[in-house]
């Protein structure tokens, strides 16, 4: 069996994983990551693509610690998409420089005064009528409308941009030849059997999302626990050159509903819905489910039509370190286990500030660029297809 040894393993393949590969790389150390599907195929492919500045959890008129763990994202990745900061994004593509927030009515003047105040200057602007995108000019529109300083991306094209660069080191696995060799607690190396292949590093960073869980149980790693926080996205595909990015709130603490639109490959568009409706819509059928979300568009924007409408929903986890009340963490995690580190970004705009942790921590650690380059005999993964391609 030939063994290879390397300074850093990374395993999983979203963005979390392709975006520290791109940092550890950058500061001298022989990295590799391995995955044993498609690249960004788990909750990568299936996000919304928003970079949040932390605006949706301040819709109770008071900025939350999640809020301010977010805040400085959108500065982060925009700079990255310049092609001056910590990773090269700039071949990837802004679907929309903003996000927006509307509401049906007239927002409470607490909210009003809120979005105003200081401590959301430079997060939440407002929009005259003129500036309002397509679907908010429609003479029908009564409600309130504000602009986010909130990026969405092409999912895809940041996977490509992620991965293209350092495409010799990163490789596909398959799942039931990859097996953990374990050593009083500790990982002493990876073996693919099929390949008579072995692979060892100074450090294991587990960044699989929901597919770490496997890996920690096969560790035999009970701390620390993942949590799933469920979802059932709607997605409705149709003919209209309608773009739509925005959060519509109501009365409560989170979005009704949130849209994105997104390119088809024959040109069309596919909108995209999370927010409530996806939390509360665990409960309901996929029937019930699309029944649920046409009226509510109906209700929320009734001036609209979709020609050529197909629906359709997704079930999607959200993998996180849990906490008490399965409620959701405010901020990026990654965690030393022996020598391992497991990591959760929690949310595609925290990918950054995981990085950092890993970082932070391999430095704690005194683990420095060591390993010779080497060729690994492996395949190259394949980067997902969105979502609408593969569902209708």
């Amino acid at each position: 069996m030939q063994t290879i040894h390397t300074d850093l393993i990374i395993l999983g393949g979203g963005i979390a994983g392709l975006w520290l590969l791109n940092r550890l790389r950058t500061q001298g150390y022989q990295a590799v990551l391995l995955e044993t599907d498609e690249l960004g195929g788990g909750q990568s492919i299936r996000s919304q693509g928003i970079i949040h500045g932390g605006t949706k959890y301040a819709l109770n008129g008071a900025l939350t610690q999640a809020a301010n763990a977010i805040a400085d994202m959108p500065a982060r990745w925009k700079q990255c998409l310049q092609g001056n900061g910590e990773v090269d994004l700039s071949s990837a593509e802004v679907l929309s420089e903003a996000h927006y927030l509307w509401s049906k009515g007239s927002l409470a003047s607490k909210m009003t005064t809120f979005f105003a105040s200081k401590a959301l200057k430079g997060r939440v602007d407002d929009i005259s009528p003129q500036e309002r995108p397509q679907v908010f000019q429609h003479k029908q529109f009564r409600g309130s409308l504000y602009k986010l300083n909130e990026l969405v991306l092409n999912v895809p094209s940041v996977i490509r941009a992620l991965s293209t660069p350092h495409a010799e080191h990163i490789f596909k696995v398959d799942k039931n030849d990859l097996n953990i060799i374990r050593d009083n607690g500790e990982i002493e190396a990876l073996e693919l059997s099929s390949k008579q292949l072995r692979l060892t590093a100074q450090r294991y960073i587990l960044t699989a999302g929901e597919g770490s869980e496997d890996l920690l149980n096969e560790w035999q790693v009970s701390q620390p626990e993942m949590q799933r926080r469920p979802l059932h996205m709607v997605i409705v595909r149709h003919s209209a050159n309608l773009p739509v990015f925005a959060h519509c709130i109501g009365a409560g603490s989170k979005p009704l509903v949130t849209i994105t639109s997104h390119p088809t490959d024959n040109g069309e568009q596919a909108w995209y819905l999370g927010g409530d409706l996806a939390e509360t819509g665990v409960q309901r059928s996929e029937e019930a489910q699309i029944s649920y979300a046409k009226k509510l568009l109906q209700d929320l924007l009734p001036w609209i039509e979709l020609p050529d409408a197909r629906w359709g929903t997704l079930r999607i986890n959200r993998a996180e370190p849990r906490q008490s009340a399965l409620t959701r963490p405010d901020s990026a995690f990654a965690q030393p286990v022996a020598n391992g580190i497991i990591g959760w970004p929690t949310k595609l705009a925290l990918a950054p500030d995981m990085s950092d942790q890993v970082l932070n921590l391999l430095t704690e650690q005194g683990i420095k660029p060591a390993a010779a380059e080497t060729d690994i005999p492996l395949p190259a993964p394949q980067v997902a297809a969105p979502v609408w391609e593969t569902l209708f």
